[in-house]
């Protein structure tokens, strides 16, 4: 199964055509160069399927018992969940690409660019198909280099400084992920996934970094690594690299949404067993993807600008990923990985688009008087209250009383049915119009949905759980290890529901033209207006970053002052 080699090859092939040659045929090239990087997708589908019926592929071009595997680490390790990613990477780095070519035509510098894009991918695809944690993080870094390089316009000043902004956080995240593969070597004395696996759990290991103070080995390993996946991911509160990022070209940034901000969710799963024995980290996950979810969407809101709503929404999906994570649902994270990468790939191409139109027609976006609602329909109100809130109900009746599921001892279930739950309401909520002339056609689309989402998450647990971890009692130990207090965890869900209620209830309050009106204190719809001021600019976290980079000049100077006063 050598061939599997070409995959991350033909994209760096595809780079090395474009720019060998003379300026004459670069045209040309630019197009014959969408054949292997076509090819590589077509090489992970052959792949994807070879590994679903034949096994794993490993091909190591080192000895793993010899110390020379620290100097050259090279292999590939490709299992059910790599060839998932390396199709998604290939599919969508060939259509990226291909888009690049038209939209790039212009560009004095175009042929850097499309050979930038053909690297990454190769980057990509050889990151998910390591063999051993000291090749993912070599590729991990250069994936932090080429992040930089990417931005393109370096003579553009805000382009320059979002550049180097992304490449100095995405630092802290690369040293922490290069401390926890060094103390992961120290502790066990492998880099190979299987051996790292079975030793972790074997021989439990307990550190002491201060006195009275003791983490297991796991915990230190795997929090190190997730401070990595962290900065990739744009977890807050390493997040702000994102949006300075954005004034590359739209193309790049639908690689980075769908492919490279992916990689913290694929690290979790990637190391999924040794995330398993630590509880403490994926309650850690847990905290801050729920946080980042919020923050995320929050700020997209208060956004005015089309590519900076684009990331923030990514920001708070990616928090949503590693919540998904943190409560031990890991094939539900990739999942929910797959399909935000593709469906955020489609917007940003199509973000291009309408900058270009825009730009041309400054009148666009039209407002079509036909689309005015006149009057407030109580049948999609009711339709989508009770879709979202007692058919769900319902259902966990039927659930839990006639099929006697006992979810009450099981909160795995419990989550997979609750991200159905609030997947599905919150698509009704932000999808649907309250008022509408044909209301009938609405409420049918809010029924339409929710079969939808419960098709497709039901599809996630049993299928697609099934395809990326066979073993049921692996994926209940996840759960186990992730498993929430009970009170805190029926908190969640009952403040969920709560908010859901709500929100239903302030769309009633609030639709025109009924007759009824909704009174807020002034001292909420004061507080309401300065916290919209503060996600607007982005909780100020730019501010905040130049403070602290200010004071740290600063030390440094008078560091160098008093050595040089010393030297004298």
């Amino acid at each position: 199964m050598s061939f599997v080699i070409l995959v991350p090859l033909l994209p760096l092939l595809a780079a090395l055509m474009v720019l060998v040659g003379d300026e004459g045929t670069r045209r040309q090239r630019a197009k014959m160069a969408v054949y292997p990087i076509g090819g590589a997708f077509l090489g992970a589908i052959a792949t994807l399927w070879w590994v679903a019926t034949q096994g794993p592929i490993t091909l190591r071009f080192y000895d793993p018992a010899s110390p020379a595997t620290l100097a050259f680490p090279i292999g590939f390790y490709i299992d059910r969940l790599s060839a998932v990613m390396m199709v998604l990477i290939s599919g969508v780095g060939t259509i990226i690409y291909t888009y690049s070519i038209g939209y790039m035509y212009q560009d004095p510098h175009d042929r850097r660019y499309l050979a930038l894009i053909g690297f990454t991918t190769s980057v990509l695809l050889c990151m998910v198909s390591s063999a051993n944690l000291m090749m993912l993080f070599l590729f991990w870094q250069v994936l932090s280099y080429m992040l930089y390089l990417l931005a393109h316009n370096h003579a553009h000043a805000a382009t320059l400084d979002g550049a180097f902004r992304t490449f100095t956080l995405l630092r802290v995240g690369d040293v922490a992920f290069l401390s926890g593969t060094v103390l992961a070597y120290q502790l066990y004395g492998t880099f190979e996934f299987q051996a790292l696996f079975a030793k972790a759990a074997e021989t439990p290991v307990m550190l002491s970094p201060w006195p009275s103070f003791e983490i297991s080995g796991p915990t230190a390993v795997t929090l190190l690594l997730f401070i990595g996946g962290m900065s990739k991911s744009a977890q807050f509160p390493l997040h702000f690299w994102l949006p300075r990022s954005l004034y590359a070209p739209t193309p790049v940034h639908a690689l980075l949404h769908a492919g490279i901000i992916n990689a913290g969710g694929f690290l979790i799963n990637r190391l999924a067993p040794l995330y398993g024995l630590s509880s403490t980290t994926l309650h850690v996950a847990f905290v801050v993807g729920t946080l980042t979810a919020i923050l995320g969407a929050t700020m997209m809101l208060a956004q005015n600008d089309i590519k900076k709503t684009l990331g923030f929404s990514t920001i708070g999906q990616m928090g949503y990923m590693i919540m998904e994570c943190g409560l031990g649902a890991f094939s539900l994270a990739v999942f929910h990985l797959i399909a935000h990468g593709l469906f955020k790939a489609t917007v940003f191409l199509n973000c291009g688009n309408v900058i270009h139109k825009a730009r041309q027609d400054p009148e666009s976006p039209h407002a079509d008087p036909r689309e005015e609602e006149k009057e407030f329909s109580s049948l999609t109100w009711s339709t989508g209250f009770a879709t979202t809130l007692l058919i769900p109900l319902l259902i966990l009746l039927v659930t839990h009383g006639v099929l006697r599921i006992p979810l009450l001892e099981s909160q795995g279930t419990v989550i997979f049915l609750f991200f159905i739950w609030i997947t599905s309401s919150q698509a009704i909520l932000t999808l649907t119009r309250l008022r509408a002339i044909a209301s009938w056609k609405v409420s049918s689309a809010m029924l339409l949905t929710l079969l939808f989402v419960v098709f497709v998450y039901l599809f996630a647990v049993e299928s697609f759980t099934a395809f990326l971890y066979p073993n049921p009692a692996e994926v209940a130990s996840y759960f186990q290890a992730a498993a929430l207090p009970n009170w805190l965890f029926d908190s969640m869900v009952v403040m969920a529901t709560i908010l859901t209620v709500v929100s239903w209830g302030y769309l009633y309050m609030r639709a025109h033209g009924h007759g009824r009106t909704m009174w807020i204190p002034g001292w909420v719809e004061g507080l309401r207006v300065r916290l919209y001021v503060v996600f607007m600019n982005r909780l100020y976290m730019d501010e905040l970053y130049q403070a602290l980079g200010r004071a740290v000049m600063r030390v440094v100077h008078r560091i160098d002052k008093r050595n040089a006063r010393w030297s004298e």
